[in-house]
């Protein structure tokens, strides 16, 4: 087990957690009073730990260890959070799942409970009673909470990812606003690296950032990996096409782009050396937290937009889901269901919710109105993040082998092997196909 980190260089907004705080006799009483009336309760002496993905807006943290604190006064389970990396994330809870030890909660990403969907405790109870309570999950929090009629993860939140610009920079380049298209958006990237203003999105193994922007390339240009009937279809003119398309963008991005991992693009869009790139809301929370006016310059003058949309002529992006799993090995099954529950009830989610500053998008319908998303203009696209993203494994099933290709990173590899010049179209395609095959099989 790891000792808890969090990634220091990206600060969140530390102000907005105090406005929910779980603090006072108040939230303490009302904290008891729902562990006394709710129908999950913990197992006698039972105690947690819980693994999630490491931090990046301070704020979320501070209030997420509010809600741990409350939990554990309100029903004397104690709680020990440690967190990994996005890209340690998913191995570690292999591990756990295939020898039947470790965290009892892993708080994952994307599609890792459908790698081991037999090793994840049946939390359909947890869902419906969440689910009645709060207007209905959005599909895609489905997608990743059920395998056929059972939830085996409680999707607690999606992390949009869009397009993060400096306004002056694109301005200077020519273009009042991020292209709605991808024809345009490539000759916004065009315009920005003609200006030594360059662009730049991760194709090396970035979990989030480097899958969400190479599905968003194929999906965008209506390919896919798989069919309806999860038939492998990943060599095709559409797929070429998009090839195509990342190569010409690949070309007008700043250097080093085939070797970023998660943190890479904050990094440089926060150095003020990059001028457009995908990412959550952390490179605007970090920049807006700051005690530099170099940062609060950069956080005055960027912006937020959708993903371009392409030939499928309609949005095609995949949004970064955070499923909370329990695991079958774990001897508090109920205590984690309870702590579940407690997290997603209003008083716990909506102040946490707004600490995170627009990082997190919520999948229960009811928060919808938070002020999180109207407070700031700059905040509000990413409200819909939960609402249009697509699944792992789209178009075929979101099962056990969409979850290996994702982690496998078939698809972004694909990309960043046509883009460099280690493979052609053709090749490239016909090593993923293989690889697809190998799976799909």
């Amino acid at each position: 087990m790891t000792k808890p980190t969090r990634r220091s260089a990206l600060k969140g907004l530390a102000g907005v957690a105090g406005a929910g705080a779980l603090v006072g006799s108040g939230m303490t009483e009302w904290a008891k009073a729902w562990a006394q009336a709710s129908p999950f309760k913990p197992e006698a002496g039972a105690a947690l730990n819980l693994m999630r993905w490491r931090r990046f807006v301070v704020a979320e943290d501070e209030q997420f260890n509010k809600i741990v604190a409350a939990f554990t006064a309100a029903t004397g389970v104690r709680v020990t959070v440690t967190s990994e990396s996005f890209d340690d994330m998913q191995p570690k809870a292999s591990v756990a799942a295939n020898t039947g030890t470790g965290p009892d909660i892993f708080w994952s990403l994307y599609s890792t409970p459908h790698l081991f969907p037999n090793r994840c405790v049946d939390v359909s109870d947890v869902a419906d009673y969440l689910g009645k309570k709060y207007g209905g999950w959005v599909p895609v929090a489905e997608a990743y909470g059920k395998l056929g009629n059972k939830w085996i993860a409680i999707p607690a939140a999606i992390n949009g990812g869009y397009i993060n610009y400096r306004v002056s920079q694109i301005k200077a380049a020519g273009f009042n606003e991020v292209p709605k298209d991808t024809a345009g958006f490539l000759e916004l990237c065009k315009a920005l690296k003609a200006k030594n203003t360059p662009a730049g999105f991760p194709l090396g193994r970035a979990t989030g950032d480097g899958n969400s922007y190479a599905y968003w390339l194929l999906w965008s240009h209506n390919a896919a990996q798989v069919d309806e009937n999860s038939k492998v279809i990943i060599r095709s003119p559409e797929t070429e096409a998009a090839l195509n398309y990342a190569k010409s963008l690949y070309d007008t991005f700043i250097q080093g782009t085939a070797a970023w991992n998660d943190a890479s693009n904050n990094r440089l869009f926060l150095s003020g050396e990059l001028a457009l790139t995908a990412n959550g809301i952390s490179i605007y929370a970090a920049a807006n937290a700051s005690n530099d006016p170099k940062q609060k310059e950069i956080a005055a003058d960027m912006d937020h937009a959708y993903w371009p949309i392409g030939p499928a002529g309609r949005p095609t992006e995949i949004q970064l889901c955070f499923p909370m799993m329990a695991m079958t090995y774990s001897k508090f099954p109920n205590a984690c269901k309870a702590f579940m529950a407690f997290m997603l009830e209003a008083e716990q989610f909506n102040p946490w919710l707004e600490a995170a500053a627009g990082y997190l998008t919520h999948t229960l319908n009811a928060f919808d109105n938070n002020p999180v998303w109207t407070k700031d203009p700059k905040n509000t696209v990413f409200r819909d993040a939960s609402k249009r993203s697509l699944v792992a494994g789209y178009r075929g099933k979101l099962d056990e082998k969409a979850a290996t290709a994702m982690a496998d990173f078939i698809v972004v590899d694909m990309f960043a092997s046509f883009c460099t010049g280690r493979e052609t179209a053709a090749g490239a395609m016909q090593l993923a196909e293989r690889q697809l095959q190998r799976i799909y099989r």
